[in-house]
This record gives C-alpha cells, sequence and structure tokens, in this order.
C-alpha cells in the first residue's frame, strides 16, 4: 500500500554469563516507538541456542518487518560493531542460559558455511560515526549464541526470498558492568539507544531507496 509505514523489528538478548543486566535488553525499553518513520516493535530473546531462533521467528511472523537488527552484548568491545557474516558453527565458551554448551555443532545442518547481513553496514557506520558514536564493520560475530541467532536470522531471511533485510549489532558493555570489570570499555545506554535508531533510519531510507527504484512506492 502506497505511503504505509516501513516495519522494524529489534531482537536483543536477556541477560547472561552472570551479569545482571544486558546492553541489548536495556536498549529494547530505551528505543521509541518510531524511528525515521520507521514503525518499531521489539522482541527479548532468550540466551539459548535452542530457543532464541523459534522466539525471534515468531516475532518477524507477527509483525511482518521489513528490517530486523538483532542486537546482542560483547564485553570488551570499545565500539558498536555492524556484524558481516554469520558463520554455521556453535562452539561455546560458556554454557548457555539453559545450561547448554554445543562445541561445533552447525546453526542449521546442511545450510551454507556462512551469510552476510543485508543492510547496509558501512553506510550505517559512517552515519554512527558522523554522529560521534565510536562504531566498526566487524568480521567475526563469535560463535556464541549471538551468531547462533544471526546465522538463523539469515538463514530464514534466505529463505523468504527478501522479504525483510537483517543484520546484527553488538553493542559494549554498560558503565555498571564495566564498574565491575576493570578496564573494559562500556558506552551509555542513551548513546546506544541512538546509535540503534541510526542504524534503523540508514536501513530504512535504503530500503526507500530500493522500492522507490523498483517503482514499488509513489
Amino acid at each position: 500500500m502506497p505511503g504505509a509505514p516501513i516495519k522494524a523489528l529489534v531482537a536483543g538478548f536477556e541477560p547472561f554469563g552472570g551479569e545482571p543486566v544486558n546492553p541489548a535488553a536495556q536498549a529494547l525499553h530505551a528505543l521509541p516507538p518510531e524511528v525515521a518513520g520507521l514503525a518499531v516493535a521489539t522482541v527479548q530473546l532468550p540466551t539459548v541456542f535452542d530457543r532464541c531462533a523459534a522466539v525471534l521467528e515468531a516475532a518477524i511472523e507477527a509483525h511482518d518487518p521489513a528490517i530486523v537488527l538483532a542486537i546482542g552484548q560483547a564485553g570488551g568491545r570499545a565500539e558498536l560493531c555492524l556484524e558481516r557474516v554469520a558463520v554455521n558453527i556453535d562452539d561455546a565458551r560458556i554454557a548457555d542460559n539453559d545450561g547448554h554448551q554445543p562445541i561445533d555443532r552447525p546453526v542449521v545442518r546442511g545450510g551454507p558455511a556462512a551469510y552476510f547481513a543485508t543492510l547496509p553496514i558501512k553506510a550505517a557506520v559512517a552515519a554512527l560515526r558522523e554522529a560521534g558514536l565510536p562504531a566498526a564493520v566487524s568480521n567475526t560475530a563469535g560463535t556464541f549464541v549471538c551468531n547462533h541467532l544471526f546465522y538463523a536470522l539469515m538463514h530464514l531471511a534466505a529463505l523468504r526470498e527478501g522479504r525483510f533485510r537483517a543484520g546484527f549489532l553488538h553493542l559494549p558493555y554498560l558503565p555498571s558492568q564495566a564498574a565491575r570489570q576493570p578496564g573494559a570499555a562500556s558506552m551509555a545506554l542513551a548513546d546506544i539507544a541512538r546509535g540503534i535508531e541510526i542504524v534503523l533510519a540508514v536501513a530504512a531510507e535504503r530500503r526507500r531507496d530500493i522500492e522507490a527504484a523498483e517503482g514499488t512506492i509513489s
């Protein structure tokens, strides 16, 4: 329908690894319901290998978004990191929140070795830096639940043949977390939320450019 708002879904993980908070979960509550003309829905995910993808898929079915951005904690990183590639491997250094610790297990048996994000990650990083936020393109999402979810998300996007574009954003610790780990980098929740909004705005602009070029909007 011409003029209909583009929908976005932001999915963030619950706390894990003994941390009382997760910047991803906190950021979900800090996001407004609309960003740059996008209607924004959120969903919190369990930090569990065998459950997170199903919760995200159900949210995608419920909201039918054009843009899906998954977010997760990357303690020790000093920048907002947009991930380029998800790999088809689970190899957990610690157990997930259900006590599972898969080693050398594929995310999707028989699936491709890797998927690339379909959001405009370099344009988003440039916009983040222009806004004064430290940001980078990352070439590894690790092999824990974040990568598992990222791969499962991109696999679903591939099966849906372009119904939505998707990617993953890793977040630094919050200051309260870094205070317990001397020397660790952190970022204020307000800046994390602003960064997510910028990524969504850049993705929405690219989506509108593509739709206009295809003649699907007026």
